[in-house]
């Protein structure tokens, strides 16, 4: 039985994190979620678009969504602080004494809530997260002339 990938792409851009929500209560009573991050939004819109653009949906071609369980493999290139390279700025050589992986906020958890539900709102590559069985998560810097981003695959496990 042959792999069957779903979606291979690259997004740049910087990762945003899905943050927790505040709960608001309106003039007139109500209640109403809101996003405590406000960079979220244009993030999940990045990968959203991404995953449209790569898989081309159209009313020729439409592009049904997978029903199985499937594989996440998410790998997240963050910025590296100016204090990695040798010199003032990032364009210097990074130290030897930098570490790759990066270990600080945002949380990879949170990192991946975003990306998830990007994916999710395409209803193109799967019908609903749940569907998700497996999720292998990456947090790194960076490489010298890599933009940040972050690496999406998504695999059938039928």
């Amino acid at each position: 039985m042959g792999e069957l990938v779903l979606l291979d792409i690259d997004v740049p851009g910087d990762p945003a994190p899905q943050g927790s929500k505040r709960l608001l209560r309106s003039p007139s009573g109500k209640l109403a979620t809101v996003e405590s991050s406000a960079r979220v939004a244009p993030w999940r819109t990045d990968v959203r678009d991404a995953i449209l653009t790569a898989l081309d949906p159209s009313p020729t071609r439409p592009h049904p969504p997978h029903t199985g369980p499937v594989e996440v493999n998410l790998t997240f290139r963050l910025r590296r602080p100016a204090a990695h390279h040798t010199g003032a700025n990032r364009t210097r050589p990074v130290r030897e004494s930098a570490p790759p992986y990066h270990t600080g906020k945002p949380d990879v958890d949170k990192l991946a809530r975003a990306v998830l539900d990007a994916i999710d709102s395409t209803g193109i590559v799967y019908v609903d997260d749940a569907q998700v069985a497996v999720l292998a998560v990456g947090k790194l810097y960076a490489s010298p002339g890599e933009p940040p981003g972050v690496h999406i695959t998504v695999r059938s496990l039928e």
